[in-house]
């Protein structure tokens, strides 16, 4: 099973962002989420959408954020990237450029944060970006068919943040069996409660392929020798 951990882009500053990326993979990181800091980060907590403000604050020219993301990817060929971007980031660098970054840089895999332009939305995907589907623990109806109709991974709650559990799929591998019985065969990442190598083993007994590990590595940032350490500890447990 897949460790990925999220990468806050320019957070402290561009360059910070290509060192931590460095610490990630060589303790055992497989996939790194980096993101875009958007203006408006209505979908994030308080926590991520402060580092957005800050990196933002620092630095306001999402040039800056482009090339330091192809910076990283380039240092580590062998890691794959999940880039997440709101709406409003890719309408303020533009879609054309945007579609054009991510190709040249084989970026294809996205977590979009929409609004109602769907024609942005539709230019990603004629263009080969794959954008993922979230599907919430209580599994409602339209987000499974928007995860059926979908081209890119689907992002399952690993844990119900609000009692929101669905008494036909009360566990994270009921809904995630559901999900294959219904046709998804793309990958199913788990996030949204993964704090502890107990929650990543119980993702991967449940059948997800990944799983999302955001504050928690985070938070150790400003001690690289335990935050590498914590990483190992989450990839052992992915690997047992």
């Amino acid at each position: 099973m897949k460790l990925i951990c999220y990468l806050s882009n320019g957070y402290p500053t561009i360059e910070s962002s290509i060192s931590i990326a460095k610490e990630y993979v060589e303790a055992g990181c497989d996939i790194i989420e980096v993101d875009f800091p958007s203006s408006d980060p209505f979908l994030e907590g308080e926590y991520i959408a402060g580092r957005m403000k800050t990196a933002l604050e620092n630095c306001s020219d999402y040039s800056c954020y482009m090339e330091g993301i192809k910076t990283i990817k380039n240092n580590h060929p062998n890691t794959k990237f999940i880039v997440l971007s709101y709406e409003n980031t890719i309408e303020s660098i533009g879609i054309e450029r945007f579609i054009e970054f991510c190709t040249q840089n084989g970026l294809y895999d996205m977590i979009y944060v929409g609004g109602d332009n769907q024609e942005i939305k539709s230019k990603l995907i004629e263009n080969g970006i794959k954008i993922s589907c979230y599907v919430q623990f209580h599994m409602p109806e339209e987000e499974i068919q928007a995860a059926l109709s979908s081209n890119g991974f689907v992002y399952m709650q690993a844990k119900p943040t609000t009692n929101n559990i669905n008494p036909k799929y009360p566990t994270l591998k009921d809904c995630i069996d559901e999900l294959k019985r219904r046709g998804i065969t793309r990958e199913i990442y788990a996030g949204v409660g993964i704090y502890a190598t107990e929650d990543i083993q119980m993702a991967k007994e449940a059948g997800a392929d990944g799983v999302f590990v955001g504050s928690t590595i985070l938070k150790l940032q400003t001690d690289i020798p335990k935050m590498k350490e914590t990483i190992a500890k989450f990839k052992k447990a992915c690997n047992e």
